[in-house]
């Protein structure tokens, strides 16, 4: 039980006390107490007049214990920690602050709801210190460099099957461009670089890690010796120098961080933002992606330092078409035909046997040409296999025939087992 004689004063109001008892004392004028104490001279004669008819008590200030005039209302406190428990478990404070206004009109500012989270021993998501590094200074505009990078992640969770996100960021500005495909190589890499182009243009330069889609890991070919080439090219690598864009590699996570750093996040909003809408299908997912990422970049991208824009504009869409795709060489047989995918196609009209190039483009169609001449050409039934014939085991035993009665194989210590286990003539 507290006692009645104790008070409770903060070290401001103690101080105060100190300095009107030395005004009652005449030690000091009420000026010299104003000044010390930072208020009028006023304000000085009310407070010594509250101390004389009530004592020290009068000198706490008169709204000690009671509700604060701008504090939240309780049943405001219980209704967001009950909507954060159903509908954003695992959601970060300023994520579900931001749900909680858009989607439940209800504004709370994010530190007090990580407060609230703490006092009711709710687990929310928090980052963890890293080892600080020297960060590259921004590319000064836009245009001047793209991060280019895929990321396998369940993003729909267990409601679809893996997909991979293709993400584009501006290296000056943090414009971010994506869109989902099944997997990572060399057909999706060309398609969002394709649909990329026709948003923005084609940048100056790009920036990639090692994978085998972009760096081709296999030896040099005799074609690339012709062409003085130091290293084989992949597809993606022969696009890019086709369209005149330079292609630069990074040698670990944390030199291209920006698109890191962007996974980083999308793999915390975006896949609850899907959660809410309830996105079930990679379809459903590019599609609110052309809605989602311009708010996106609205909020968080921030203008170059200098205002240029280097990117170019792309050439004529089946010019890109042509270049944006996998080039393979065949040659043409004397009948006409040449063999692609395990399908057989025949050339409409009679050419001599030539080495053909054989395009498929992103949009799925294959297109023939011959020294920049594209060829019409049909599908058809390939050569029917031989007939198969029975096939003879290596195991089959051979069949014997014994030599002559007077053959020297007969005099033979091995022979003349075998002759008596086989019982011979």
């Amino acid at each position: 039980m507290v006692r009645k004689d104790i008070i409770t004063m903060s070290r401001r109001e103690i101080r105060r006390v100190g300095i009107i008892q030395r005004v009652e004392e005449k030690r000091i004028t009420q000026c010299e107490a104003g000044k010390i104490l930072g208020v009028s001279g006023r304000q000085v004669i009310r407070l010594t007049q509250k101390y004389r008819e009530q004592g020290e008590e009068g000198l706490i200030h008169g709204l000690r214990g009671q509700p604060s005039n701008r504090g939240i209302d309780p049943q405001r406190k219980k209704t967001i920690v009950a909507l954060y428990r159903e509908q954003y478990t695992g959601f970060g404070p300023t994520l579900a602050s931001e749900k909680l206004e858009e989607r439940n009109h209800l504004t709370i500012h994010p530190e007090t709801l990580r407060r609230w989270l703490r006092e009711e021993k709710i687990e929310y998501p928090q980052r963890r210190g890293k080892q600080h590094r020297r960060w590259r200074e921004r590319k000064a505009c836009y245009g001047e460099m793209v991060q280019i990078d895929g990321s396998t992640h369940a993003w729909l969770e267990d409601r679809s099957p893996k997909m991979v996100l293709m993400a584009y960021i501006d290296d000056a500005t943090g414009q971010v461009y994506g869109r989902f495909y099944a997997y990572e190589g060399t057909l999706p890499a060309m398609d969002s670089f394709w649909r990329y182009s026709q948003r923005s243009g084609l940048p100056q330069s790009i920036y990639l890690d090692r994978h085998e889609t972009y760096k081709s890991p296999s030896k040099l070919t005799l074609e690339d010796e012709l062409a003085g080439r130091e290293q084989s090219e992949s597809q993606f690598q022969r696009a890019m120098r086709e369209l005149d864009v330079q292609v630069k590699y990074a040698y670990s996570p944390q030199a291209k961080g920006r698109i890191e750093r962007l996974f980083k996040t999308l793999q915390d909003r975006l896949i609850k933002e899907m959660r809410l809408e309830g996105i079930a299908s990679m379809e459903e997912a590019n599609l609110f992606l052309e809605n989602y990422l311009p708010h996106y970049n609205q909020r968080f991208s921030h203008p170059p330092s200098n205002p240029t824009n280097l990117h170019r504009q792309p050439p004529r869409l089946r010019d890109l078409f042509s270049i944006l795709c996998i080039q393979q060489f065949r040659t043409l047989r004397l009948d006409g035909t040449f063999r692609y995918q395990n399908h057989w196609y025949q050339i409409q009209g009679s050419l001599r046997p030539k080495t053909l190039q054989i395009q498929e483009w992103i949009d799925g169609t294959l297109h023939v040409f011959q020294d920049s001449k594209e060829l019409p050409y049909r599908k058809i039934q390939g050569p029917l296999p031989p007939k198969s014939s029975p096939v003879t085991p290596p195991w089959r035993v051979r069949v014997f025939t014994p030599p002559a009665p007077h053959h020297p194989w007969r005099n033979r210590p091995r022979a003349k087992a075998k002759i008596k286990a086989m019982a011979l003539p």
